[in-house]
C-alpha cells in the first residue's frame, strides 16, 4: 500500500481511498457518539446548516466546536459527550477541521474517519479493501498537526505490520500543540479527560465510514469493510 499524508489545502484531486484523521477531537467524538448509541452522524458544512437541519429534525442532536450555544445539544468533547444518551439518534456535527476534511474528499470511493480510538479497526478496513493507494487527510493545522500525522502514520503502518508499537506515535500526539492547548484551556468546550480519551488506543471495535446519502455526507460505524 502506498500512503500519502496531505493537509486539506493540498487535496488537489479526488483520492480513491481517503482516511480523514482528526484525533483532537472530531473523530474521537464521533466514535464516542456511536458508542453512546447514535445511529449516524451528518457532517455539516456550516453552523447554519446544522441549525437548519436541526429545525427540520428537532429530534436530531446538534454538535459544534467551542463552548455551549443556543440550539446545540453538545460540544466537540469526548469527555462531555460520554455522559449523553444518544440511543437511536442522528447527530449533526460541524467542527473546524474534521468535518471539513471529510467533506473535502466526499467523492472518494471510500472515506474512513479515524483517530487512535478506532485505529486497528481502520487498519483492518484498509486491509480488507486491499487499496494500492491511500490518502490520509491530516486535518489539523493545514496538515501539520502532529497528533493527526502521528495517528495517520500509525494506521498506515498497522495495515502492513501487525506488530507495530504505538507508544512513540501516542507520545507524539500527547506532546502536540493541540494537546497542550487542551491542557491549558486555550480551547473552549473542554473536559479534563479529553486528552486521555483521545489517546485511548483501539477503544472501539468499529471503523467509521462516510458516504453521500441524499446529498448529505453521513458517517456510520462499520465493524468490517470489504
Amino acid at each position: 500500500m502506498k500512503a500519502q499524508f496531505l493537509g486539506i489545502p493540498e487535496l488537489t484531486e479526488v483520492p480513491s481511498v481517503a482516511v480523514v484523521v482528526d484525533v483532537m477531537r472530531a473523530c474521537t467524538v464521533a466514535a464516542w457518539a456511536f458508542a453512546r448509541g447514535a445511529e449516524k452522524i451528518v457532517l455539516a458544512e456550516s453552523l447554519d446548516e446544522v441549525l437548519s437541519l436541526k429545525s427540520r429534525h428537532p429530534e436530531w442532536a446538534a454538535l459544534k466546536d467551542g463552548p455551549p450555544a443556543p440550539g446545540f445539544d453538545a460540544v466537540n468533547s469526548p469527555g462531555l459527550l460520554r455522559s449523553l444518551d444518544l440511543g437511536g439518534r442522528t447527530v449533526v456535527q460541524k467542527t473546524t477541521a474534521g468535518t471539513v476534511g471529510a467533506l473535502a474528499v466526499k467523492d472518494a470511493s471510500l472515506v474512513l474517519c479515524a483517530g487512535f480510538v478506532v485505529a486497528e479497526a481502520t487498519a483492518r478496513a484498509l486491509r480488507a479493501r486491499a487499496a494500492d493507494n491511500v490518502t490520509f487527510v491530516v486535518t489539523g493545522e493545514d496538515g501539520r498537526a502532529e497528533e493527526d500525522l502521528a495517528c495517520a502514520q500509525y494506521i498506515a503502518r498497522r495495515v502492513t505490520e501487525d506488530g507495530t508499537d504505538a507508544a512513540e506515535f501516542l507520545r507524539r500526539a500527547g506532546d502536540s500543540r493541540a494537546a497542550v492547548e487542551l491542557a491549558q484551556g486555550v480551547r473552549q468546550g473542554v473536559h479534563a479527560d479529553d486528552i486521555a480519551l483521545c489517546l485511548e488506543l483501539d477503544r472501539f471495535p468499529f471503523a467509521m465510514v462516510a458516504a453521500l446519502e441524499d446529498s448529505l455526507m453521513v458517517l456510520r460505524p462499520c465493524p468490517g469493510v470489504g
